[in-house]
């Protein structure tokens, strides 16, 4: 049998250096396909056919294993009838009294009388084994078969890598590449292997191209039949966490502690954080001198907004920074938290009219994420007549009273007093009938032009009247 053997040693560098593949395993795959084009070739049924491969010379060694029985092991020679009619009157009770004994085939067993006159010391349930001879020749078939086997063990062997160097990273932050993006999933290039991005798990608003450089959460590794399954987020709470250890020192040390996050992927997020030390600045450690840090992060989520915010064990405290950059005046709490009928806690915070609609937010986004972050349900109080105009939930739930919309901000006052206009004062006024402009009667000197021409002339006009005015004075 010829093989080329420079081109082998080739083939396994490379898989050894870009899938990761050590080539011991792949010598190991080698002499499995070996075996298996000999069985299918030139082998018989029920044969245990092993090859072993020296790929400094080339040469394939075929061996053929035989078990050493004895009586014991052996079942009875009974029809196929009886031995069914058995295993159908088994009862659950019978199983773990199942029969072990086997049929012995000639090309699989060898008796241990046969046994000890090769090899005198030998016992039931060894192995002995007998040289083949060697074969330098398959058909298209057995080839075929050795191709598959080869095949299947590289895959094997990709998952066995993957698992390796990823199963140990879920929770990290890894850069890959973009591959594709099909069907809402952006698929990303790791290098051995490529990881999927849920659409649910992206930025709303990013796009990606092919070849770009992308990082993301990694937050499963799962193994399926079809092989790793590794799986990305970048809108996950926990990316920001990540993004903001890698800044922050602090953080990776345990000097600093992130207590809890509220995240809307692409609008604002808040996070809450802790010092261990009382010599840290716990809020000033994440933004950084001059806001360098919070800054490389917000650009890393396209200039999603980010409120840092230091815990507080005191509830009201808490709630109160959680509304920033909002002012409250005063938060009151009108019920604890009750862990056993999974009942969350509810808290009133007081502001100021000109302050509500910073408290409540675009959309009660900053009244949401505050309620997120802290897990209470915030009511938003006006301090000017005490009646609530906004209501949000640690689900995610924000309830406006319509009527305080007005004091939400937009300048609603402005758009419904009396003298609001959309109408500039120095445009004609439009025909209601017809749709078109006439002139406009408050302006008595109003001629209509209708070409270049006519405006160059009346330009010049003004401006020779205006001369003569001043000659006069």
């Amino acid at each position: 049998m010829m093989f080329d053997l420079k081109a082998m040693n080739a083939v396994l560098q490379e898989l050894e250096e870009e899938r990761g593949i050590a080539k011991e395993k792949m010598i190991d795959a080698i002499a499995q396909a070996l075996a298996t084009a000999y069985k299918k070739e030139f082998g018989k049924r029920g044969q245990i056919i092993t090859a072993s491969f020296d790929l400094g010379t080339g040469a394939a060694v075929f061996n053929q294993i035989k078990i050493v029985v004895d009586e014991s092991m052996l079942k009875p020679e009974t029809g196929d009838d009886e031995g069914s009619e058995e295993m159908a009157s088994a009862t659950p009770d019978d199983v773990a009294e199942v029969d072990t004994r086997v049929r012995f085939d000639d090309e699989k067993h060898i008796m241990i009388g046969t046994a000890r006159m090769i090899k005198k010391d030998v016992q039931p349930g060894e192995e002995l084994v007998f040289p083949l001879e060697p074969k330098d020749e398959f058909g298209r078939i057995a080839a075929q078969t050795a191709k598959q086997v080869i095949v299947q063990k590289i895959r094997e062997a990709e998952k066995e890598s993957a698992l390796a160097e990823f199963g140990q990273k879920a929770g990290d932050v890894i850069i890959g590449h973009v591959q594709r993006f099909e069907r809402g999933n952006l698929y990303v290039d790791l290098g051995r292997v490529t990881a999927i991005m849920p659409y649910e798990e992206q930025i709303p608003g990013e796009r990606y191209r092919p070849g770009e450089r992308v990082r993301a959460l990694l937050m499963a590794v799962e193994e399926t039949p079809r092989g790793i399954f590794l799986k990305l987020s970048r809108a996950h709470p926990d990316f920001l966490a990540a993004l903001f250890a890698i800044e922050a020192p602090e953080l990776q040390s345990g000097a600093v502690a992130v207590k809890a996050i509220a995240r809307e992927a692409g609008g604002r997020s808040k996070i809450a954080v802790t010092a261990n030390d009382t010599h840290i600045d716990p809020v000033g450690s994440l933004v950084g001198q001059r806001g360098v840090r919070v800054s490389t992060v917000m650009s890393e989520l396209g200039g999603e907004k980010i409120d840092i915010i230091e815990w507080s064990p005191t509830p009201a405290l808490f709630i109160e920074d959680a509304l920033s950059p909002a002012q409250v005046l005063k938060v009151t709490v009108v019920s604890e938290p009750n862990p056993e009928l999974h009942e969350r806690g509810h808290a009133m915070a007081e502001v100021l009219p000109e302050q509500q609609s910073l408290a409540i937010g675009r959309g009660g986004q900053n009244v949401r994420l505050a309620a997120k972050l802290t897990g209470w349900k915030i009511d938003i109080v006006s301090a000017q007549t005490g009646e609530a105009v906004a209501e949000a939930t640690a689900a995610g739930e924000v309830d406006t009273n319509p009527t305080d919309a007005v004091s939400l901000g937009d300048d609603t006052d402005t758009l419904e007093s009396n003298d609001a206009t959309t109408t500039s004062p120095g445009l004609p006024e439009e025909d209601e009938a017809t749709g078109d402009r006439g002139v406009n009667p408050n302006d008595e000197e109003f001629d209509e032009v209708d070409t270049p021409e006519e405006a160059e002339a009346l330009v010049a006009e003004e401006a020779a009247a205006d001369s003569a005015e001043e000659k006069a004075a």
